[in-house]
């Protein structure tokens, strides 16, 4: 039987948990004290995923980059390819807080949202 050991992120309690894994399926979780726990904990040594935050070009704003992010979160292995994708997009000014800069990032199915609006340079 495999043991890991993990600090929860479901709320600001960061409870200490023990998952117990035979043949890779969850046989238990413990030390969490609310079910958003458990669920973290089963999704996070089955199948990682996380949200990403960066910044993208701007052409035409009164300011050269936006920051953004995954509109839901993605597959941890498609972190970096998510990264390189992003190296490459440029968007043009007016862009509105939750404007798409980007559709189906490394093919998650997952767009990438603008966080910050920026107006246009005069």
């Amino acid at each position: 039987m495999e043991q890991k050991n993990l600090t929860c992120i479901g709320c600001p309690l960061g409870c200490q948990l023990t998952v117990e894994l035979e043949n890779g399926e969850v046989i238990s979780v413990t030390g969490n004290t609310c079910k958003r726990g458990d669920d973290y904990a089963r999704k996070e040594v089955t199948s990682p995923t996380r949200i990403v935050t960066s910044t993208v070009k701007v052409t035409g704003g009164n300011v050269p980059t936006v920051s953004v992010k995954t509109k839901s979160d993605i597959p941890k292995g498609k972190i970096f390819d998510c990264a390189k994708a992003l190296k490459e997009v440029m968007v043009q000014a007016p862009i509105a807080i939750g404007d798409v800069v980007l559709e189906n990032v490394a093919g998650t199915g997952v767009d990438i949202v603008a966080t910050k609006g920026v107006e246009a340079s005069v």
